[in-house]
């Protein structure tokens, strides 16, 4: 087989091993090119409620546990603290509570993950390492490779238009950085 029957064939067939991954880097890309407009991994949810006035000292466990039991907060305390004289922060297995003590004004924070899409974007910032870092440098490898040997299968009538294309290509990212740096 000549060389140009082997570029078609790898090009190809790594081709259909990199659309899982590209689809993958694709749609995270694109949320995470968002992340100042919103969390892409998590949706805030809030919701207010009222306890009640709480009395005692808000830097006592037996106070805390007060204002738990009025919450029906069945979650571990992972830490407190006062912003202000007036306020209690609780912090509760993954939910952010402000209690105001003298009006009993609560409101829970929560985040909440973003099904399929958290997971994308945490391969995608590679933040399991390890293995993954391997598979991401070879999938970064094939797109190389698929870059330059679909170069190789431009035929005469599309070499201007492919040439062209490529060089815009190439072009885009530096001009950006002209005008960035």
């Amino acid at each position: 087989m000549n060389w140009r029957r082997w570029n078609t064939a790898l090009h190809r067939d790594i081709g259909f091993l990199c659309i899982g991954l590209t689809l993958l880097y694709a749609i995270s890309g694109v949320a995470v090119n968002h992340i100042a407009q919103w969390n892409p991994s998590y949706r805030a949810e809030r919701t207010t409620t009222n306890i009640g006035p709480v009395s005692g000292n808000p830097a006592e466990p037996e106070t805390i546990r007060i204002i738990l039991a009025r919450l029906g907060e069945q979650g571990k305390l992972e830490s407190s603290y006062r912003p202000d004289p007036v306020s209690l922060q609780l912090f509760v297995e993954g939910r952010s509570i402000l209690v105001d003590l003298t009006s009993g004004q609560v409101e829970y924070d929560r985040a909440i993950p973003r099904a399929g899409l958290r997971e994308m974007n945490f391969l995608h910032l590679n933040h399991p390492k390890k293995a993954w870092t391997w598979v991401a440098d070879l999938y970064a490898v094939a797109l190389a490779f698929l870059a330059v040997s679909g170069l190789f299968m431009i035929r005469r009538s599309t070499l201007r238009r492919g040439l062209l294309l490529s060089s815009a290509g190439i072009l885009l990212p530096l001009v950006f950085l002209w005008l960035y740096l």
